[in-house]
């Protein structure tokens, strides 16, 4: 059996790689182009390398130059430039010992006395140069409204008259549309034509360009056409259909320098070498016009098929690499899985691992600054925790879904069992309605179980209307039930809980708690109790549940959400003898709780007691049966702090025993159990980093808005990888709550909404939790009356706005920018996806808002 299981696993595994290896080929299958031509007509020639920037007055050397003019002479007799400033002038000097024509350029910009230092200049190196055979005045200079056309035509007539060269100015074919009459001052027309920028898709663009060189000839007869500017780019933004990749380039350049070669067109290719300094004004893709790159190696094949990644094997190798060793992470102890269980979790390995080769390649593909490495890192670092967490979700949902058995299966003992120590019922309370509380003891007082006490502690209540009457329904209950009120007392409900142990009954073994709020069934102690007869038992546990799911709509979502923590991840965590205590329905051993004492550092001490209990060895049981229903919280500000609470206290646990979660050291720990209570909080955390991803996505929006221009969207690959969590996470709910609780759609919604709507608050809690060592216990209160829309509107006031800049940027991008190009859309969609938990939130805050249709009704979701 074991060789067989082996076998499938193996064919599996052997399927899907298959599988993803046959997407990297797909994906990269050879597409057929022209062979590059021997000669081209030339190229526009810009020598800046890495570090230099005409900008900020950093130019090449003279040898650098040279070994630029050596290389390109191989495959042109003619170079483009655009200034003549500073060592640039030395260009056509250069150029003469490879034999090279020079269209020599001259800058034209708003900056009048550099306009004359650039003219003069240019009329003594055209005049005293024999490799200058035309001059070009200002490049796109009308394009770009620096000039008016009478100041450039000035020039134009300016330098015609003291040359001897043919003379003209190069700008978008366009623009000679516009101002024919810059003909009667030019030799000859020199026209940009450059399909990518005007959003046409890269197989269409070689006719584009034949076409607009035909109007052009036809509107300017009598002139030669010189094509000044031809070319694609190989990274960068989409623009429309024009997708700037690297394969684009090699086909679209080998395909149009044949057809123009073959028509006769004079025409610069653009450009010679990448020149990452012109990011800055033309946006990411400025940078990636080059045939060579910036280390003055080809960027394509000059021959043969074109392959989008040509190393793409080495890649599809490594994310087979990183599944596999994700894999053999996820499958340690992975015998009661199923074999579908398997083959997910086979896919979701390969999917992430593919996907991080994937960004990895392509952010290398960019020129880095100091700032991009800054933010390679950090997506690196977001990127690889995304994967994490995106494991840790795909592993928990296999061990729910598709598992054979259950490891630590919810045994019920023998309700008539003889073992029945004593128990001592202990009952925390502050500031709670009288009422509530008489209710809890009512219940209590109904046990069937022979030997138990009941202590109710009330810590810090101010006010004696609150507490006295608790205190007298505890006399009239009878000498079962006592009563302490202490202020103050310091140390939160774990401060108050170890002060009642002392007074807690000598003979008692087992000490229960439960909430204030709590109603427990008569048969808890009588079904849970007996547990404790296995002496590796430490503690026992019982689900939370609620008896006012139905009240009204808002507590129909938080019912549904808080269901799938007890009956999904606790159920998984179970099998490795890992669930979290939490502070009701919980029962410890005495001994235990003498050793170990409740935490007084952490606002979660019934967790972090819970971990101190694994630490030591001992086990817990856990029950799938509901035992005890309290209330839940009636305001969307009491759930959001509930649940701050609960993630802050999360950090504080992580932190304070990070030695044994994280190192295995001073514990006795099982590596299950360690992964457990990592994996179970990692969610928490990423949805504390992804504050950072909606902070910076909102200022790369704004600067989108503030200058369209120069700021390109983010790449893909920054949006990606939160996308994806946020997608895979919403669809485990869906699927989970259908799959392992038996509940509709309609409710798995419900508990999505319910959910989203606390990342915000989880968010919060978590920084909080990371640079702060405690903050002040807040409780959540119970039976607090209705409020208004505009109150809960109030409770929501953070999420809200950040919702409304969310969509404001997606509408200022759309009305900005437009929608050109999927990169763009893209974006806008990202935007609009990263609003929904701060929409769900608003939501939840209104449904709390509304009239309760009535009360005390039993929740209908199957406790089972």
């Amino acid at each position: 059996m074991p060789s067989r299981k082996f076998g499938l696993n193996l064919v599996m595994f052997l399927a899907i790689a298959a599988l993803f290896t046959g997407i990297w080929a797909l994906y990269n299958r050879p597409v057929t182009a022209p062979d590059w031509p021997e000669q081209v007509s030339g190229f526009s020639f810009s020598p800046f390398r890495a570090g230099q920037n005409p900008q900020k007055d950093t130019y090449p050397s003279d040898a650098q130059m040279r070994e630029d003019l050596e290389l390109l002479s191989s495959q042109t007799d003619n170079i483009r430039t655009y200034s003549v400033d500073g060592p640039l002038g030395t260009i056509p000097q250069l150029a003469e010992e490879f034999g090279l024509r020079v269209t020599l350029g001259i800058w034209i910009s708003p900056d009048l006395a550099r306009n004359e230092r650039e003219i003069s200049k240019a009329i003594d190196i055209a005049n005293n140069s024999r490799s200058v055979v035309r001059v070009v005045v200002g490049n796109e200079a009308l394009f770009r409204k620096e000039v008016t056309p009478e100041a450039l035509i000035a020039y134009i007539d300016r330098v015609r008259a003291a040359v001897k060269v043919p003379v003209t100015t190069s700008e978008q074919w366009h623009i000679w549309q516009e101002y024919p009459e810059l003909a009667a001052h030019t030799d000859l027309i020199a026209a940009h034509v450059l399909p990518y920028w005007e959003f046409v898709p890269m197989a269409d663009s070689t006719d584009f360009v034949l076409e607009r060189a035909k109007d052009l000839k036809k509107l300017f007869p009598k002139k030669p056409l010189l094509l000044s500017e031809v070319g694609w780019p190989s990274n960068g933004r989409m623009r429309g259909g024009a997708d700037a990749s690297q394969a684009d380039q090699a086909i679209y350049l080998r395909t149009l320098v044949n057809a123009l070669n073959a028509k006769g067109y004079n025409y610069f290719v653009i450009e010679a070498f990448d020149q990452p300094w012109k990011a800055s004004d033309e946006g990411s893709v400025g940078a990636y016009w080059g045939v060579y790159n910036l280390d003055r190696q080809a960027k394509f094949a000059f021959e043969g098929p074109v392959v989008a990644i040509p190393q793409w094997r080495l890649l599809a190798i490594g994310s087979v690499v990183l599944a596999l060793l994700s894999l053999a992470l996820m499958l340690i102890d992975g015998s009661a899985l199923r074999q579908r269980g398997r083959t997910f979790l086979t896919f979701v390995a390969f999917a992430g691992g593919s996907a991080l080769v994937w960004i990895g390649y392509d952010y290398s593909q960019q020129y880095s600054t100091w700032f991009s490495i800054l933010v390679g890192m950090l997506l690196g670092i977001g990127a690889f925790g995304v994967f994490i967490v995106l494991l840790t979700e795909a592993h928990e949902l296999a061990e729910t879904a598709w598992t054979r058995t259950r490891r630590r299966p919810f045994q019920p003992v023998d309700s008539d069992s003889a073992y029945r120590p004593k128990v001592s019922i202990h009952v925390p309370c502050y500031n709670e309605p009288p009422e509530m509380v008489k209710q809890t003891l009512d219940a209590l007082a109904a046990l069937d179980y022979p030997d138990f006490e009941v202590i109710i502690i009330d810590n810090n209540t101010k006010d004696p209307a609150v507490w006295e009457p608790v205190q007298a329904y505890c006399e009239v209950l009878g000498p079962r039930f006592r009563f302490f009120h202490v202020s103050p007392i310091a140390g939160f409900k774990g401060g108050a809980l170890n002060y009642i142990l002392p007074h807690t009954a000598a003979d008692a073994e087992v000490v229960a708690v439960i909430d204030a709020d709590y109603c427990v069934d008569k048969n808890w102690l009588k079904f849970m109790v007996p547990h404790f007869s296995d002496p590796k038992i430490a503690v026992v546990q019982s689900p939370q549940d609620y008896r006012d799911g139905n009240e009204n709509i808002f507590k129909k979502l938080c019912y549904a959400e808080y269901k799938g923590f007890f009956h999904i991840g606790m159920v998984t965590r179970n099998d490795r003898n890992a669930i979290i205590q939490h502070g009701t329905m919980t029962m410890i051993r005495r001994t235990v709780m003498d050793e170990l004492k409740w935490a007084d550092w952490t606002i979660c001490e019934d967790a972090e007691l819970g971990l101190r209990v694994f630490e030591k060895g001992y086990s817990a049981a856990y029950a799938h049966q509901s035992f005890g229903r309290g209330l839940m919280p009636d305001t969307f500000i009491d759930y959001k702090k509930q649940r701050f609470r609960w993630a802050y206290g999360s950090i504080q646990i992580m932190k304070g025993h990070a030695r044994s979660l994280f190192m295995g050291k001073g514990t006795e720990l099982k590596t299950g159990q360690r992964y457990h209570f990592v994996a179970g909080w990692l969610p928490w955390v990423a949805d504390g980093l992804n504050i950072f991803f909606t902070a910076g996505a909102l200022l790369w929006s704004a600067a989108m808005i503030i200058v369209p221009q120069r700021v390109d969207p983010p790449l893909m690959i920054f949006a990606i990888p939160p996308l994806a969590l946020f997608f895979f996470k919403f669809g485990k709910i869906m699927f989970l709550y259908r799959k392992a609780m038996g509940v509709d759609l309609v409710r798995s919604f419900q508990a999505a909404i319910a959910g989203l709507a606390l990342s915000h608050t989880i968010a919060k809690a978590v920084l909080y939790g990371t640079f702060t060592k405690t903050i002040p216990f807040f409780r959540t209160p119970k039976m607090a009356t209705n409020h208004g829309i505009l109150v809960a509107l109030a409770e929501a006031r953070e999420e809200v706005f950040i919702m409304l800049l969310l969509w404001g940027s997606a509408a200022g991008i759309s009305i900005v920018q437009g929608l050109p190009s999927a990169d763009v859309k893209f974006w806008v969609a990202m935007l609009l996806v990263q609003s929904l938990p701060y929409l769900a939130a608003l939501i939840m805050a209104l449904l709390s808002s509304l009239p309760a249709p009535q009360k005390n009704a039993q929740p209908t979701l199957n406790n089972s």
